[in-house]
């Protein structure tokens, strides 16, 4: 069977912790691996569902552990869709301006650029409000063969 022909779905619900976020590489890793991708497109993958739940850790829960991040993944005609939901504060993300690199380097920052990277190594990032009270963000790559 032809990878782009495969069908995959895969879930996962941790809680909002920092600790949880290798179990979540690792599934996220798991689970790219299985649906064909090579190793650098999976580094991709993995960085950008990393950013997307540290930020939720972060922001959405304020690092509260008793918060729960739902992941899901779904591979089929090669599409690979990461959606990740969370009941956290509300996000709105026409709000977060496109950095101004050069200036992000010359006044040395540190973070926040997770949603710029997350753009940058994903082929699609939407974000959603799902029945009022849940955020959700998803992210597609797609398999090139």
């Amino acid at each position: 069977m032809n990878a782009l022909n495969k069908i995959l779905e895969h879930q996962i619900v941790v809680k909002s912790t920092t600790d949880n976020l290798e179990k979540i590489r690792e599934f996220t890793k798991n689970a790219a691996l299985h649906s064909g991708f090579g190793e650098d497109t999976i580094g991709k993958i993995i960085l950008a569902v990393d950013e997307a739940c540290t930020n939720i850790i972060k922001h959405a829960y304020k690092f509260s552990p008793d918060g729960i991040i739902y992941i899901s993944i779904k591979f089929s005609e090669g599409k690979f869709v990461v959606s990740i939901t969370d009941e956290g504060v509300q996000f709105d993300p026409t709000q977060v301006p496109e950095p101004d690199l050069r200036e992000y380097y010359k006044q040395k920052r540190v973070g926040g650029l997770g949603m710029f990277l997350i753009k940058r190594l994903m082929d699609e990032v939407n974000y959603n409000t799902i029945s009022g009270n849940k955020n959700q963000v998803v992210l597609i790559k797609y398999l090139s063969q």
